[in-house]
């Protein structure tokens, strides 16, 4: 009897249990839900506005020749700003009018004026001029030729002088060097230069401002143009008669504005800045990105 009543009790010592953990399981609460807040409004970042370039990453895209200051802007910009990374890439004006507007890039880069047909297409699109460029008519350094007149410009790129020495030069076919179809530099020489006249059909066509002086290095005979920042050494910079005197393309002659052939080079942002593209517009144009401009071998918008 004993044993029976033993075996009753133990039981309903263990029912008990049990029903003690099950009332604690449903009136009680663990650690865990104890230190997680039960959310009764709308989401705190709901209202949030991530700015582009947020996380880190500014992309630009397009002009050849406004390519080398970017990249040199671009390295100081991200050793200054630590965790940015700023990614520069070619592609031609075109290319960077595209992206822009089309928000693949969030800079594009031109060194040309937006067109008529582009602002319609991107309406949003808007010209942050970060520096001048000039461009310059380059030939084999061991060209001879002394000086060149717009109008002999001219006549050599739509085929009606093909001979070097029709200009003063030696007897040889001239090798024209251009740029495709896709280059702001090829637009603004078409309408400066050429007011908008076809180029000679035997025309060499060249994706950057860098394949053009490398073809002229390479060709005795062959003639080409560039931005500033591509003259060096390795070939020869054209002086342009300006009423009977000589202009040589530089930064200074560009600056005081008697070399007849400058542009603006720019930046393209879909739409008013904001973030880190701001931040970076706003670099380039302090004194210190100013700097990297002149030193690229361009002209500052400021002194």
């Amino acid at each position: 009897m004993t044993g029976n009543t033993t075996i009753v009790s133990g039981i309903i010592l263990i029912g008990l249990f049990i029903c003690a953990v099950l009332l604690c399981g449903c009136t009680g609460t663990t650690e865990n839900e104890k230190t997680t807040p039960v959310s009764t409004g709308e989401n705190p970042l709901k209202e949030t506005k991530v700015q582009p370039g947020a996380a880190g990453v500014l992309t630009i895209t397009g002009s050849t020749t406004v390519l080398p200051v970017a990249a040199q802007v671009a390295e100081f910009y991200m050793d200054t700003h630590p965790g940015v990374d700023v990614q520069v890439n070619g592609g031609g004006s075109g290319a960077g009018v595209q992206s822009a507007g089309e928000g693949t890039a969030m800079i594009g880069m031109a060194s040309r004026d937006l067109k008529k047909e582009e602002k319609e297409k991107y309406p949003e699109l808007l010209e942050h001029q970060v520096a001048i460029d000039g461009i310059a008519i380059i030939t084999h350094k061991n060209n001879p030729i002394a000086s060149l007149t717009l109008d002999q410009v001219k006549a050599i790129y739509n085929g009606n002088i093909t001979n070097w020495k029709d200009v003063g030069g030696n007897d040889g076919k001239i090798v024209v060097i251009g740029r495709d179809s896709a280059s702001g530099t090829r637009e603004f020489f078409h309408e400066k230069v050429m007011n908008k006249e076809d180029f000679v059909q035997t025309q060499l066509e060249k994706n950057s401002n860098g394949a053009v002086k490398q073809s002229v290095e390479q060709t005795p005979a062959a003639v080409g143009y560039v931005g500033l920042g591509y003259i060096d050494e390795s070939i020869h910079a054209v002086p342009i008669l300006v009423n009977g005197t000589p202009v040589i393309p530089s930064i200074e002659s560009v600056k005081d504005k008697s070399y007849p052939i400058a542009r603006p080079l720019n930046f393209l942002t879909n739409g008013e800045p904001s973030g880190i593209i701001a931040e970076f517009i706003l670099f380039i144009d302090s004194p210190e990105g100013q700097k990297i401009v002149t030193e690229e071998g361009f002209v500052p918008l400021t002194n």
